[in-house]
């Protein structure tokens, strides 16, 4: 998969409304989700307790955290472009986060990336940017987020 390169701010402008691109695809293993656990101290066992969640879990299995899930968006958007000219990147925020479904341990996750503004001010370009994440073979998203991020030129 070849990495988009957009070259600076004028280019980004006329990309509004378009797919920036596709990530690869990501594996969801139980190793992963216990270490966000112990990263966030979020033990809940419907993430955690595999025995557990196959016997009382709607899902049959463990689930990834919605906030894991989020996560992989720096990972897996540097899979799909590259802004070239700005000396800084630094998050700002973000608009909405929805999680329609459940990310199954073992499943595998892939990003789309749509450019939604570009706003300009004092040297500094706010980006934002909608982030749809599909689970291998199923067709309802898992989770959808706008995130804005400062490109300082």
């Amino acid at each position: 998969m070849s990495i988009r390169q957009i070259q600076g701010l004028e280019e980004l402008r006329t990309l509004i409304g378009q797919e920036l691109g596709t990530s690869d695809w990501f594996e969801v293993t139980q190793e992963r989700v216990n270490l966000f656990a112990d990263a966030t101290g979020d033990h809940q066992w419907i993430h955690c307790d595999p025995e557990r969640a196959k016997v009382e879990s709607p899902f049959g299995t463990t689930v990834a955290h919605g906030f894991f899930t989020l996560a992989l968006i720096n990972t897996l958007m540097q899979q799909c472009f590259v802004i070239v000219g700005p000396r800084m990147m630094v998050n700002y925020g973000l608009n909405r986060v929805r999680f329609p479904g459940p990310v199954k341990v073992g499943s595998r996750v892939r990003m789309v990336t749509e450019l939604v503004e570009v706003k300009e001010f004092q040297g500094v370009a706010q980006v934002t940017t909608k982030h749809t994440f599909a689970i291998d073979g199923e067709s309802k998203p898992v989770c959808v987020a706008e995130t804005v991020v400062r490109l300082y030129f």
